[in-house]
């Protein structure tokens, strides 16, 4: 019934920020970081049930140690800890939530760029000359 956090090299692709602005490289950061928060959503979640189920046991075990007739002290200070694990259950809820909808915006985001940008990244590619970049002639 532990909820440590550790970290994990899982080799899941990470969102990495730089100056490469290239339709592709933006399409797989896109792509990368939409992947990376749909991972944690998932993770989340288990850590959401996780935190929930050590709540309703430690709340099982204050009331245990009650009926038990251990010292008033200890049965208060189980009931504060079942109470802190709920509470947090709801942040990470709350933060699964967030995450999600950032998940979604990302994937949004990536299907928007490509709808913006592809077809000019098509041309650009198959020509052997250089072109302007987007927007050298917004001046």
């Amino acid at each position: 019934m532990s909820s440590d956090l550790e970290s994990r090299n899982d080799g899941a692709a990470t969102a990495v920020a730089d100056d490469d602005n290239r339709y592709k490289a933006v399409q797989a950061k896109l792509n990368a970081l939409g992947k990376a928060l749909t991972d944690a959503t998932l993770e989340l979640e288990g850590l959401r049930r996780s935190m929930q189920a050590n709540a309703q046991h430690t709340d099982s075990v204050t009331t245990d140690i009650e009926n038990a007739d251990l010292d008033a002290k200890f049965v208060a200070l189980t009931a504060n800890v079942a109470t802190a694990l709920d509470g947090a259950a709801r942040q990470v809820h709350k933060l699964y939530g967030t995450a999600h909808e950032t998940a979604d915006l990302a994937h949004e985001a990536r299907r928007t760029h490509s709808k913006l940008y592809g077809a000019l990244d098509d041309i650009r590619s198959g020509r052997r000359e250089k072109t302007p970049r987007p927007a050298f002639f917004d001046r």
